[in-house]
């Protein structure tokens, strides 16, 4: 369906147009409508068009490395979606669905080009869009960054593991040192004031065989408790190079196309400047 020039006008990114520039893009884009939970584009589809809000809602989602759904970006009116994978035609990385009865502008590569020749300024608004997705990218990923490697051990933790923890975590406390000290001081106290009577006179060899048990039983137990940190450790460090990388990869992305627009931008500044001297 054919766009009407005072919807464009609504949209800030194209309210800077003036009637005649408005009326020749409102000739080449179109108003699309979709209905609630349609599906507007998928990952891996053809990023030949983008979309520009005007009414309704859309959710933008992806799909991180644990197959698990990721909402990315609800975008208000007046706001591009789909915008970077159109400009430099590769696929979507993204999904885009319709929440409810939703109207967007579609718009493709030759509409931009042919907007910035008329309005090459505008290019700031698009620059600016796309430092939103950019920040959008940076809180996805720092917010991804907050699994809690503990939390995620002790969702997979059997019951004598957490055992484990817990009695090495009272074995290397002072709470255990100071009692285990005092309960050795009285014990052998008692055994020394009772001489003869004692049931464990000195050399207290009932003490040594109790302890050596303690011992035997102890040293397995904790060395099950560093197995387990050890074990957090690692996915700690597995997690911080997912992110880490999965970071690399949207900085990488969002730069190759800040630059692919401002080479755009300073084409179009140039033929304006070349026609305006002719």
């Amino acid at each position: 369906m054919a766009c009407d020039p005072e919807t464009l006008k609504q949209v800030p990114l194209f309210s800077l147009l003036d009637d005649d520039e408005t009326a020749v893009l409102a000739g080449q884009v179109e108003l699309k409508t979709f209905a609630p939970r349609q599906r507007i584009y998928k990952i891996n589809d053809a990023g030949g068009m983008a979309y520009v809000m005007v009414s309704g809602r859309v959710r933008i989602t992806t799909v991180d490395h644990d197959h698990q759904e990721v909402v990315v970006d609800e975008p208000s009116y007046g706001e591009f979606f789909g915008f970077a994978s159109m400009l430099d035609g590769t696929p979507h990385q993204t999904d885009a669905t319709a929440l409810e009865e939703t109207v967007c502008i579609e718009i493709d590569r030759h509409d931009i080009a042919t907007l910035l020749e008329r309005k090459p300024h505008a290019g700031m608004d698009m620059l600016s869009v796309l430092g939103r997705q950019f920040h959008a990218a940076q809180q996805l990923v720092r917010g991804r960054a907050n699994r809690n490697p503990n939390e995620v051990i002790e969702q997979e933790a059997s019951m004598g593991e957490r055992v484990a923890d817990r009695v090495a975590g009272f074995g290397g406390s002072w709470t255990f040192i100071v009692s285990f000290l005092v309960s050795l001081v009285v014990y052998s106290l008692i055994n020394i004031l009772l001489e003869h009577k004692a049931w464990d006179p000195y050399p207290f060899i009932l003490l040594n065989l109790i302890l050596s048990m303690l011992a035997a039983v102890q040293a397995p137990i904790i060395m099950m408790s560093q197995n387990r940190q050890d074990t957090k450790d690692r996915l700690r460090s597995e997690l911080d190079f997912a992110v880490n990388r999965r970071a690399e990869s949207e900085i990488q992305g969002v730069a190759a196309k800040l630059c692919l627009i401002v080479d755009k931008i300073d084409d179009v500044q140039e033929l304006v400047r070349k026609k305006l001297s002719a």
